[in-house]
């Protein structure tokens, strides 16, 4: 998806917001805002771009101004500790679900709610996953997914947020008790933000369910440019039977991704407007989009069970 005017104010938001959870300098703070202002999508110049590809530029930015490779590095470690502290409830709860494979899912889609970049705004996260999880996923929707993992043998997951893959394993635990499939678990090979690199991702244990494989991209994209990516990676996908994309970041950089091909299950929160409008959903809901067809990937499906030409 590429950028609308809405992510503008967002990205700088977010830009400002995770600036000062690194620095109490203001002129550093000011400094940095008027170097991340001269980007031309965020001056409205450019709008051929997705939204990881601005906020690569953004890193870019913080990176060198920081002088550090990974700046987000001490609240990924928090957002962990967030995930893993909630890890013994959550498992209870899918364990004594009466559908412990729904359970894992909405866990997992609101797993994207542990997410310091997005707002200042503070979450109770516990909260909101207990008043989601009463809340049912669309009947054919789900179904859907389900049938199609009775048919998979070979699983690439697209990791998302640090904290957030916590509930990505405990979803992907469910899948291999049920279903057994090989599972690739792709973490970014640069960091970006707060998403999960290969070390976050053998701190919550994900090697334990899966193989860790980076995604080759090195530079600090927060999503899946297949073009940029390893062809190890770009293999994989092509031959698994179902990807499931984690993330804002994921969706935005594959949804206009001509070689994608691909059966894939997005998974995300309707953080923002324009993904409301996408998906037709009110903020903050939870997202289950399914694609499953040979064909390309198209715009806003009104099935999406199935992916239209």
């Amino acid at each position: 998806m590429l950028i609308k005017p809405d992510c503008i104010s967002c990205i700088l938001k977010m830009a400002i917001t995770a600036i000062r959870n690194l620095t109490n300098e203001e002129a550093v703070i000011r400094d940095l805002t008027i170097q991340i202002l001269t980007i031309p999508s965020l001056r409205g110049l450019e709008w051929e771009l997705s939204s990881p590809e601005v906020i690569e530029q953004v890193m870019v930015k913080i990176i060198k101004a920081l002088g550090t490779s990974d700046p987000f590095y001490d609240l990924k470690l928090q957002q962990n500790r967030i995930g893993e502290a909630l890890y013994p409830t959550l498992k209870k709860l899918v364990r004594e679900a009466d559908d412990p494979l729904q359970a894992a899912v909405k866990i997992a889609i609101m797993g994207n709610a542990i997410d310091l970049m997005v707002s200042d705004r503070s979450l109770d996260v516990e909260k909101t996953l207990n008043k989601e999880l009463q809340r049912p996923l669309p009947e054919n929707l789900f179904a859907a997914f389900k049938k199609k993992l009775e048919q998979t043998r070979s699983l690439v997951y697209l990791g998302d947020n640090a904290g957030e893959i916590v509930f990505d394993k405990l979803l992907l635990e469910t899948i291999r008790e049920a279903y057994h499939p090989e599972v690739i678990f792709v973490v970014r090979s640069a960091p970006a933000l707060n998403d999960v690199t290969e070390r976050e991702a053998e701190m919550v244990g994900l090697g334990q369910v899966a193989v860790i494989m980076p995604n080759g991209l090195e530079a600090p994209v927060p999503g899946t440019i297949l073009s940029r990516c390893s062809p190890e990676l770009r293999d994989a996908i092509k031959g698994a039977d179902l990807v499931i994309s984690k993330g804002g970041g994921n969706f935005d950089t594959l949804e206009g991704e001509k070689d994608l091909r691909a059966d894939i299950s997005f998974m995300l929160l309707s953080k923002c407007i324009p993904y409301c409008h996408y998906f037709q959903t009110q903020m903050y809901q939870p997202i289950l989009a399914n694609y499953f067809s040979t064909k390309k990937f198209s715009n806003a499906p009104e099935d999406q069970n199935i992916r239209p030409a």
